[in-house]
């Protein structure tokens, strides 16, 4: 590997208008210095450059702080550095300047690097920055250090006809300027070093800060760092990083590095179902390729597509790669400026970008108004959504929506869908550069884009994809290897080559396999990761599978029908796709026969057991989501369920939708329920599991129908009407007795049955003698009821009010009364063996013989 630099400091100018400068030299022969040290370069040239005899025979270069360098020695130089008339091309090349730096402004801004012979008024500025440029992307060397300290030198990275940032050519480059294009290059008072080369040197020093190797990106990242803490901010320096990591300077390896002096750590370096996060990216290998292609493109470009398999890895390449780089700043300039939203669409995507311009820390009535501003604007289109990019700051505003296709999902409006989708595209033409969209999808969705045209949406993905493919062996060997080098695991290589085969040609594998390896951690010993423990706990393909059956059949047979439910609501069936995930509200899972308390033990449950993830909305609601649509795809007992309910699953869905709309929209009556759909939806809750907010939905929508026809046809005509109604009335309540009657025992299989119950009762129905065992009656509204001789046998009544109801003579044993308002109930000679009654109100209840 052959390393060469070029070191360059003036501080000596012929022409009368640049002063003297009295650092330039001594900063380059500092960094001259510390190359040598710390850098194994082979050879380092200094300009100007002086000799220093150490003795007799040995001779020392430096850089002279009397000599000169003409406009000729410096292109001679630079010319031989980065295109040598050899056949020995070197690896790396660094060129570092300090010395003055020019603009002009006549006719076209350029920047120049002023050598000792410029002369300004005669057009004699120096060396263009523009021929620097051109002379770099011409250059065979594949890995390119610039750095330049000096007045204006912020020109160099503000030609848009030269535009380092290239894709594609192999090349690794570093670029660091002492400032932006309008700032002076500054002195720091406190050192003979200028502001940007004191950090340099602090910055290449490895032992000081116990690294084993110092890179261009964590040199660029301790300058950003640095610069921030320095009073007033006078400087800013600007990077930018392409393709890979240079090293700059090596020191000794640190004790930690040594496995054998280091215990394994006890942190788990593997994600699991989980997608890479942004405090990730520490943990995050094997797509540095692909994310340097991704910067690389939305430098460029306005709007990118990112396409790929379900388990590809999109989420966590542009969140633990793309945006960690972009909230750094170091590889595309500019970048830690921008505002960066991410979001995922849901099957209300206009509902959904409209929160993303909410201010944080907001109370519950001015984020109402902003968000009803926000839809409002919304409602103009593009043009509204023009007017809230508008709205920040922000030099660009980068737009990220993953898992875009959930906007193609059956309960998403298609009318929505296409206002979203040209409120997209329409933004991105209107603001001139300033919003950036990226958009991730599952490629088997693409087919969904061309069925419509969607203001040119195929179009747009077609010129501006980028296709997430399957990792190659040596992506997947640093994916697997380097976050156990990271806490000292050790892998049996044996082990590594049984999972590389296992995963062979399987592109929607990566979670599988984070999974797979975040298990077999947890089943370590000594030796580490091993053969033995990888085909014990079924390989990369059955861990998962294995993982999941396990946990549910470890539950309760109460809880295995709750875990069921919970499962089956966060699936989004598929049509002419494969199913994918639904994140649901959980306060939408609580049901007639899935209680508030069952719900939330088993979030908890799942969610330890690394199967669910919860998060919480903008509004503080939380909302539940599966790990990964792996489980989805890999778990054999959910795939039967799916089969078996799929039907009736489409059903509830629509119903579910069209709840979720009326509390989206504030609960307002014009999206409540009339006439036919009304009708077909009510006659469906007779025998689908609702959740509680849509069957408060279907109510209110039969309230409010009943209201608006009273309220149409007048007073002449309430009494007809009410005789209507009550034949209704009658036809509903003859149908719920039906439903009582026809229960069968097991509450998973009697949705309706507790609102059934409670119309009878408000209906002052009897329910004499009724079969309610098993029953769930949690919170169930009972006053006055008539249950004589009824039988609750291991009834449900957690909560239940039961004020004044007749329960004489009712078989009560093994129910569950807890916290039940029994006050002035009837309990004579009712059966409560076993019955459970901790904190129930039995205040004035009649119990003789009970």
């Amino acid at each position: 590997m052959s390393r060469d630099a070029l070191i360059v400091g003036i501080n000596n100018y012929q022409y009368e208008g640049l002063k003297y400068l009295p650092s330039p030299a001594e900063d380059a022969e500092a960094i001259a210095s510390i190359l040598e040290q710390h850098g194994q370069f082979n050879t380092i040239r200094r300009l100007p450059e002086a000799i220093k005899n150490l003795d007799s025979t040995t001779k020392s270069p430096y850089i002279s702080q009397k000599g000169e360098v003409s406009l000729k020695q410096l292109k001679d130089s630079l010319v031989k550095l980065f295109k040598p008339e050899t056949n020995q091309i070197p690896d790396t090349a660094l060129f570092y300047f300090s010395g003055h730096g020019i603009r002009k402004t006549s006719g076209i801004t350029e920047g120049f690097l002023c050598t000792s012979d410029v002369h300004p008024d005669r057009e004699f500025n120096g060396l263009s920055l523009k021929w620097l440029r051109e002379l770099l992307q011409e250059s065979p060397i594949k890995k390119q250090i610039i750095w330049l300290d000096c007045c204006h030198s912020g020109e160099f990275l503000n030609f848009s006809e030269a535009n380092p940032q290239e894709v594609g050519k192999g090349r690794d480059r570093c670029f660091i300027a002492a400032s932006r294009e309008f700032e002076e290059a500054l002195l720091d008072i406190n050192s003979k070093y200028s502001v940007l080369t004191k950090l340099i040197l602090e910055g290449l020093e490895p032992d000081q800060y116990n690294e084993k190797s110092i890179t261009t990106l964590s040199l660029s990242n301790y300058i950003n760092e640095q610069i921030k803490q320095i009073k007033g901010n006078l400087q800013h320096p600007i990077f930018t990083n392409l393709g890979e990591p240079i090293p700059l300077t090596y020191g000794q390896k640190i004790a930690a590095e040594n496995p054998e002096t280091t215990e394994t750590s006890d942190i788990c370096p593997y994600k699991g179902l989980r997608y890479f996060e942004l405090e990730d990216h520490h943990w995050f290998f094997g797509r540095e390729t692909l994310t340097k292609t991704l910067l690389g493109k939305i430098s460029q470009k306005n709007f990118l597509a990112v396409l790929g398999a379900s388990g590809s890895g999109k989420s966590s390449v542009i969140r633990a790669g793309v945006l960690y780089q972009l909230k750094q700043g170091l590889t595309l300039q500019g970048s830690a400026d921008w505002e960066i939203k991410i979001m995922v669409p849901g099957n209300q995507p206009m509902f959904t970008i409209a929160q993303q311009f909410l201010e944080p820390d907001l109370s519950r009535i001015q984020r109402s108004h902003q968000l009803e501003t926000a839809e409002s604007l919304l409602e103009k289109g593009s043009d509204g959504l023009k007017r809230l990019i508008e709205t920040t700051d922000a030099p660009k505003v980068l737009l990220i929506i993953d898992q875009f296709e959930e906007i193609f999902a059956p309960d998403t409006d298609k009318a929505e869908r296409e206002r979203f989708i040209d409120c997209l595209l329409g933004a991105v033409e209107k603001c001139n550069g300033k919003l950036k969209v990226m958009i991730a999808m599952r490629a088997d969705f693409f087919g969904k884009c061309v069925e419509e045209t969607y203001s040119g949406l195929s179009q747009q993905i077609e010129e501006n994809l980028v296709s997430v493919t399957p990792m190659k062996e040596k992506e997947l060997l640093r994916a697997i290897t380097k976050p156990a080098k990271l806490v000292n695991l050790p892998i049996e290589p044996l082990l590594i080559k049984e999972i590389l085969k296992d995963i062979e040609n399987s592109p929607g594998s990566l979670p599988l396999l984070q999974d797979a390896l975040r298990e077999f951690w947890k089943q370590r010993d000594h030796q580490g990761l091993t053969l033995a423990n990888y085909t014990k706990l079924g390989r990369v393909a059955g861990s998962l599978n294995k993982r999941a059956t396990d946990v549910y059949q470890s539950l309760t047979i109460a809880q295995q029908l709750t875990a069921k439910h919970i499962f089956l609501n966060l699936t989004q069936l598929g049509e002419g796709t494969e199913d994918t995930r639904r994140r649901f509200l959980k306060t939408d899972l609580v049901t007639e026969n899935h209680d508030q308390a069952s719900i939330d033990a088993m979030v908890q449950l799942l969610a330890d057991e690394k199967l669910i993830v919860t998060d919480r909305t903008q509004q503080g609601d939380e909302v539940i989501d599966v790990a990964h649509e792996a489980l989805i795809r890999h778990w054999e007992l959910l795939q039967q369920w799916l089969d078996e309910s799929r039907q009736q699953l489409q059903e509830q869905r629509k119903i579910e939708s069209l709840a979720q709309e009326w509390r989206d929209r504030g609960y307002k009556n014009e999206y409540l329920l009339q006439g036919r759909r009304l009708k077909e939806c009510r006659q469906k809750q007779q025998y689908l599991t609702l959740s509680t907010r849509a069957s408060e939905f279907l109510e209110k929508s039969a309230k409010h129908q009943l209201m608006s026809r009273v309220q149409a046809v007048g007073l002449f005509f309430i009494i007809p009407l009410m005789g209507t109604y009550l034949g209704l009335r009658e036809i509903q309540l003859n149908a719920d007795t039906k439903l009582l009657e026809n229960c069968p025992e097991k509450q998973e299989y009697c949705p309706g049955r507790r609102e059934a119950l409670q119309r009878l009762v408000k209906a002052s129905k009897s329910l004499a003698y009724f079969d309610l065992d098993n029953a769930n009656l949690y919170k169930a509204n009972l006053t006055n009821a008539n249950l004589y001789k009824a039988n609750l046998e291991d009834a449900n009544l957690y909560k239940a009010n039961l004020y004044k109801a007749n329960l004489n003579n009712a078989l009560l044993n093994n129910a569950n009364l807890r916290y039940a308002n029994l006050n002035n109930a009837l309990l004579n000679n009712a059966n409560l063996r076993y019955a459970k009654v901790t904190n129930a109100n039995l205040r004035y209840a009649k119990v003789t013989n009970a």
